[in-house]
């Protein structure tokens, strides 16, 4: 269980991380405000307090037991490059290149660009399948680093993301944790009408993988979760339930905020939403 303090310090985190987010994307006039916002207190607990990631990257005594993690998700790229910030592994002034010409920051993370990408992400449904791979290979060679693979509920309606799914299960890949952003949107609307995944938790143990679901935005949860993903004797899934665009009013629930910039009268409102 996290402290009062803890919790406090994660808040402020996360709440960082969401302004980083949403000036980047403004700044760019173009990228993926909603999804990355949603996802915000989930990987700011998985980068403070859950995963072995040295913010020295490469450098670290450790590098190689590393916990491997993988933005799925690609679009979300914000998300990952402001937390990479928090972290240290980029400077906070890399964040304002995002999107420019030239820039390492990429509209989707590019693994030889940056320190702190795993594999480059984007193509949805390919992310689960890369982590299966790494997962096997890093138990052949003995290694106890955990991989996670962060993936967005809509990208689940990938047929790849099933076979992915059986194949962990199948070798026993209890290295690997697929959090899942359980917000309900995609870029056509609700996931339940462009292609229904509920009952979700049920799918995934019909698949012999461990369940967890969370309220994705409540640190204790979330914490507890990983927590006792890796301690699963199987693949362990963590369904969080989040809110899209969380922390900007005018951005949670609206699927339209998927991948739109803002502009700056709605920049300056997210701001002091999220300031408050």
């Amino acid at each position: 269980m996290l402290t009062d303090k803890e919790k406090e310090d994660l808040k402020q985190s996360a709440k960082e991380v969401r302004k980083n987010i949403v000036k980047m994307v403004h700044n760019s006039k173009s990228g993926h405000p909603g999804g990355s916002l949603s996802g915000a207190d989930i990987l700011t607990v998985l980068y403070k307090k859950c995963l072995n990631i040295p913010s020295d990257w490469d450098k670290s005594a450790d590098f190689e037991t590393r916990d491997r993690f993988i933005l799925s998700k690609g679009h979300a790229s914000p998300l990952l490059y402001s937390i990479l910030a928090m972290k240290g592994i980029i400077s906070q002034e890399d964040l304002m290149t995002f999107r420019k010409i030239n820039s390492k920051l990429q509209g989707h993370p590019a693994k030889h660009y940056l320190p702190g990408i795993e594999t480059s992400t984007g193509s949805l449904g390919q992310g689960l399948s890369i982590g299966c791979g790494i997962a096997l290979g890093l138990k052949l060679k003995n290694n106890p680093a955990n991989v996670v693979v962060y993936t967005g509920d809509g990208e689940l309606q990938e047929g790849s993301c099933w076979e992915a799914f059986m194949q962990a299960a199948h070798k026993n890949l209890n290295n690997l944790i697929a959090i899942i952003d359980r917000n309900r949107l995609q870029i056509d609307g609700c996931t339940e009408n462009v292609m229904a995944l509920d009952d979700l938790s049920a799918k995934l143990k019909a698949f012999n993988w461990g369940v967890i679901e969370i309220d994705g935005h409540d640190f204790d949860a979330i914490y507890n979760a990983v927590e006792i993903a890796k301690k699963c004797d199987k693949p362990c899934a963590i369904i969080a339930n989040t809110t899209k665009g969380k922390g900007c009013s005018f951005m949670e629930n609206q699927a339209g905020w998927h991948g739109k910039a803002p502009n700056d009268e709605q920049l300056e409102q997210a701001l002091k939403e999220l300031e408050g």
